[in-house]
Formats: structure tokens, sequence, C-alpha cells
């Protein structure tokens, strides 16, 4: 046997050949060339926030370097920075009881997903997780020996993750609910009594929750954000909170996130798994968050406001085109729009996925909505994290492709 047959069979066999490189980095390597031929182009496929970190957070960047503070540091986040978010939790997110003992720094919330659900999941175990659905949430259960099980969510229900839906999805293989709340992608935002239906679903199955919060900052009035955690009452220790520094403080690039739990199984299991992938986060970095968490928190407003202006821009030049139907989202950065087949037939185009090859060859981001699940190829997301002069300019091309 030859050794390119026998590697071919074991990359057959292997786990990591069922995760794909996924349709946003393919849209974003399209706009890439795009640009590089010399055309403007417009980021809204995209998620990451235009902003610039507060100055006091470079500044504690800037010291810690200057200070040495470039070491190995400990396994599950300095000292510091693990204390500052327990009393941000509690004061803020209103969970009981969380001490430094129970928070994880991570290098980013994906981090924290992929240690969490390898801390939990034995193989073959069902998560059951909204469709759609960030991609790498789907990627990450399956790399960790999970099954994710979609759930779909309708605009008819407002993009409501429905406790009724999860129940009736349960299998004696589910051992997760995992819900993402403000939403990514469709910009929904799960009510308190939402929340706490989910949780008596979870109790009545003895169900464990992780609760993605990487967006309870990007949130728009009247809607409020609420921690699963913080309504859970007797069962907080089977819901796990995952919590960013990279929509909430512009830090996407510093890579820092945080698990926060009470569960002692994961409290022994977490840092068995931290210390065989990073070892400690970028030391700087930590320093950088923990200024950015007990300093001034002015920008946090700033650049909601910032983002409501760009949602409406979007939204506007979005609504009356035929076959176009966006959700307004509560929260987050991103307009979710479901799509009339009369749209493809009107632009001469396959699908959603075909439309939005299309629109970056023209320059303008987006993603189909076949990469968020199995139940929304007839959609599109666009984000408005960019800076609002594109926002503005791109909303104007966008709408002249559309209609």
């Amino acid at each position: 046997m030859s050794h390119s047959t026998s590697d071919t069979r074991a990359a057959r066999a292997h786990l990591y050949d069922q995760v794909s490189l996924g349709k946003i980095v393919q849209i974003r390597d399209q706009l890439l060339a795009t640009h590089a031929a010399g055309k403007p182009v417009f980021r809204f496929e995209s998620g990451d926030p235009s902003f610039s970190p507060p100055a006091h957070v470079i500044d504690a960047i800037n010291a810690a370097a200057r200070a040495g503070k470039t070491h190995y540091v400990s396994n599950n986040g300095i000292p510091e920075l693990r204390e500052a978010l327990a009393q941000k939790v509690v004061a803020k997110n209103r969970i009981e009881g969380i001490t430094a003992n129970d928070v994880f720094v991570t290098n980013g919330a994906i981090q924290a997903l992929f240690t969490t659900f390898s801390s939990l999941l034995s193989p073959g175990d069902e998560v059951l997780i909204p469709d759609p659905m960030w991609t790498e949430t789907g990627d990450i259960i399956r790399l960790t020996g999970g099954v994710p099980r979609g759930v779909p969510i309708r605009a008819e229900h407002g993009f409501t993750y429905r406790p009724e839906d999860i129940e009736a999805a349960i299998t004696p293989r589910t051992a997760v609910i995992f819900l993402n709340t403000p939403h990514n992608p469709t910009g929904a935002v799960l009510g308190r009594e939402t929340l706490r239906a989910i949780i008596d679903v979870a109790r009545r199955h003895n169900l464990w929750i992780i609760s993605d919060e990487a967006y309870e900052d990007i949130i728009f009035a009247p809607n409020v954000h609420y921690s699963t955690a913080s309504l859970a009452g007797d069962y907080a220790a089977r819901v796990v909170s995952i919590f960013s520094f990279s929509k909430s403080h512009a830090l996407a690039g510093l890579r820092i996130g945080c698990v926060v739990t009470r569960s002692s199984l994961l409290r022994a299991r977490l840092p068995k798994i931290l210390r065989c992938s990073t070892n400690g986060v970028n030391s700087l970095a930590q320093w950088g968050a923990l200024a950015a968490v007990t300093g001034n928190q002015d920008h946090i407003a700033a650049n909601c406001a910032a983002y409501l202006e760009r949602r409406d821009i979007m939204l506007e030049a979005l609504r009356g085109i035929p076959g176009v139907h966006p959700f307004t989202p509560e929260g987050t950065f991103f307009i979710w729009a479901d799509l009339d087949p009369t749209l493809y037939e009107r632009l001469e185009v396959r699908d959603a996925d075909a439309l939005s090859k299309r629109l970056a060859s023209d320059g303008i981001g987006s993603v189909p909505g076949d990469a968020f699940g199995a139940t929304c190829e007839d959609a599109i997301r666009l984000s408005f994290s960019c800076d609002t002069t594109m926002v503005r300019e791109g909303s104007a091309l966008l709408r002249g492709a559309l209609s």
C-alpha cells in the first residue's frame, strides 16, 4: 500500500474533515481579491467592530509591557482580571455568588465555547442550538465529539428560540441546550420570561445550559439583556455563561473571553483543557482587559449609539425592495433578511449563495443564510459593524444591486 493511499484513508476518517473553512471566509477572500484589484469594498460580511479600543486600555497594555509583564501567567487568568470579572458578573449581570474561582479567562469567546463543550460532552451527546446559528458553534460541537441539532427559529415568531420547540427536539442523547442572546445572526433578544421557560425545560430534563452572551452590550431600547444564570435560581450551577471583550470593548484582536461557572465539575476540568491548549492567555491582553472592565465604561454606550445609527441606515436601504424582508435587530450589529425566490428570478441568480457571490464581486460583503443552518437557505446576513461612512455608502449600493 502506498503512503498516499494510506494517508487518504486516514484523512477520510478524521473528525476535522467534517468541518469546512466556512462561507464567511470564502466571501472575505473574494472581497480582499476585489480590493486588491483596486475596487472599493464594503465589509458587510464581517463582525469586527470598527472602533479603536478606549485610550485607558491601550495605556494599560503599554504600561504592562514597560513593566515587563510579558512572562508566563496563571493558567486560568491573572488573578486581578478574574477578580474584576467576578465583580462585574455579580454587579452587572446579576449572577449571584460568583467569585474569582468561578472565572476562567480564555483566548476569546470561541475558546471559551471550545473548552466548555470539551468539558461537558461525551461522544454522541446532542446539543440543541437555534437554526440559524453562528457557524462556528456547530463546528465546535462536532470537533468536541458532540452532535449539533438545530431547532428552527422563524421570522413569524420574531426569531424567538421558543421553549416548546426546544422541548420537542429533546432526545435521550440530548445533553445541552445552547442559547445565544443577543443572537448572531438574526439580532433577536430573548426576554426574561422566555429564558425562565427555557431554564424550566432544562430542569425537567436535567440538561446543561450554555449561554453565549458575547453581544450583551450591543442592545437597542426598549430591549434588555438578561443573563440566563441570573434567572436560574438553584439551577444556576448547571448554567455556563460565556462572555467576550471583542464586541463590548472593541478588543477583537486581543482575543479575550471568559467562562463563568459555579459547577465543581467544570472547575475541575476547565483548567486541564486550558493548560493543554493555551497555558495562559496573552499577558498584555489580560492587563488591557482588566483596564477595560474596571475603567471608564462610556465607550460602550457611545459605540452602541453609533451601531443604532448604522442599523437604521441599512434598514432604510433594504425596506421596500421586492423579495427582501429584513428583520429589525434588537441587538448585535447584524441584519438578517429573508428572501423570496421571486428575487432570484428578477436578479437572475440561482439562490442566496449565488446572490452573495455576485454582491461580493461588486465589492459588497454579505453571508448567505445556509452558512448558518439547514433551514434558512433563503436568507442573507449583513453586518453594520464597519464605520458609518462605509455603511451609508455601501447601503446605497446594496439597494441598487437588489432593486
